[in-house]
């Protein structure tokens, strides 16, 4: 169990939609997400996290407290694949 990166200031649809992103990258490295599903979860984080130097921030605290990295997942859904699993 860890806590998920998260921004204080987001509004609770802001956070949900940070979490599906996490979870998401979840799936991928435990059994497996469509591309589609994936990147769908990715531009709505981009959307509210449109600071790349923000979402660098938020994938390595994330990847610390989880092992799990947005970063390489989002690589391999740029591979065109239509299942991704690390």
């Amino acid at each position: 169990m860890y806590d998920y990166p998260l921004d204080p200031s987001w509004s609770i649809d802001e956070i949900t939609t940070v979490i599906a992103l996490y979870n998401a990258v979840e799936k991928a490295y435990e059994g497996g997400i469509a591309r589609h599903e994936f990147m769908n979860a990715y531009r709505a984080f981009t959307a509210i996290v449109d600071s790349q130097a923000m979402q660098k921030q938020l994938d390595r605290a994330f990847e610390k407290a989880s092992s799990y990295s947005i970063y390489k997942v989002f690589k391999e859904a740029q591979k065109g694949v239509e299942w991704i699993q690390l």
